[in-house]
């Protein structure tokens, strides 16, 4: 294998740079707000169902070039943004669907979720027992282990956050990558190797793939794919080798990394805000977090899947829930 070197790259940055905390953030006007709501009223006028919203049916006169300048941040410079100020106190809960879908569309190709091919998830607390293999990772309150999802871009959309807890964390994977390169070459490289992961559809081999935590491309940028949870979790699977001495070791200078203040930055998200996360250089976690008793004021988020349309593959990717 070829030596692994450094990456250059405007992704790779560190936490400890954003002492301000207004960094790749921004607000809607009172303008941008009137624009959004106007949009989903035509769409929910017209009946139109979440796969169809499209930038066409959701027009957004002076926030849309602004989104498409956020996709470029997010594709090609620090690789995240936060749009703060999305009016959901004014929009019943089908409305904030249809304002979650109808924004995406403007930085990106929706991609569908599961196998019923759902234009979007909430991100709620069900109850589910996380220690329970086929459990997602946005059915119960814990904290997860930084991880990226499997498109370009990952959304979420604030519309209450929990009674305490559940804050939002990210870490630079171009970073943590350098990081490791200078500190650990020899486990950079089996960073590039294969490694099993989950895909928590069932127990037989298809609920399992395997595939490089780092990847390398042509153009001398890197993508990650990383998820302690459903790496460790992998194991079960009848045909998955155990983890090697070197994997082991891997995963915890990996998890250390990204848990170092250092290399970490908090998003509190709040109602309204709307979180985009380029996934091929930005790795994210939530912290545990505690919910209200009463439903209505339960913590959710609601989830988005894009793809860069900028790609003319994008619209071509099916995925099967991750």
């Amino acid at each position: 294998m070829t030596a692994i070197t450094e990456v250059q790259s405007l992704a790779d940055w560190r936490g400890e740079e954003f002492t301000g905390g207004t960094e790749r953030k921004f607000s809607l006007t009172e303008v941008h707000q009137a624009e959004v709501i106007a949009a989903v009223d035509a769409v929910d006028a017209a009946g139109l169902a979440l796969t169809d919203i499209s930038r066409e049916n959701f027009p957004l006169p002076t926030l849309g070039p602004f989104l498409k300048r956020l996709t470029t941040e997010l594709m090609d410079g620090r690789g995240f943004g936060l749009v703060q100020g999305v009016p959901v106190a004014e929009l019943s809960e089908g409305q904030r669907d249809i304002a979650a879908v109808g924004i995406g569309c403007h930085v990106g190709y929706v991609v569908p979720q599961n196998p019923g091919k759902a234009a979007l998830l909430h991100v709620r607390d069900v109850g589910a027992d996380p220690r329970v293999p086929t459990t997602r990772s946005y059915q119960h309150s814990q904290k997860l282990g930084y991880h990226a999802d499997p498109t370009d871009i990952v959304a979420l959309l604030c519309i209450r956050p929990a009674k305490s807890g559940g804050l939002s964390t990210i870490v630079s994977s171009v970073a943590v990558h350098n990081e490791i390169v200078r500190i650990r070459p020899d486990l950079a490289e089996v960073l590039y190797q294969p490694w099993w992961f989950d895909l928590r559809t069932g127990d037989g081999p298809d609920s399992f793939r395997a595939h490089p935590v780092y990847i390398a491309h042509g153009d001398g940028r890197i993508s990650v794919r990383y998820g302690p949870d459903y790496m460790r979790s992998a194991q079960r699977g009848a045909h998955v080798p155990p983890l090697t001495a070197d994997q082991v070791e891997a995963m915890a200078v990996l998890d250390r990394l990204t848990n170092d203040p250092r290399f970490v930055f908090a998003m509190d998200l709040h109602a309204g805000d709307m979180q985009f996360l380029n996934n091929h250089v930005v790795l994210h976690s939530r912290t545990a977090y505690e919910d209200h008793p009463e439903p209505e004021r339960r913590r959710d988020l609601i989830r988005l899947w894009l793809d860069d349309d900028r790609n003319p593959n994008a619209s071509a990717r099916t995925v099967v829930e991750d």
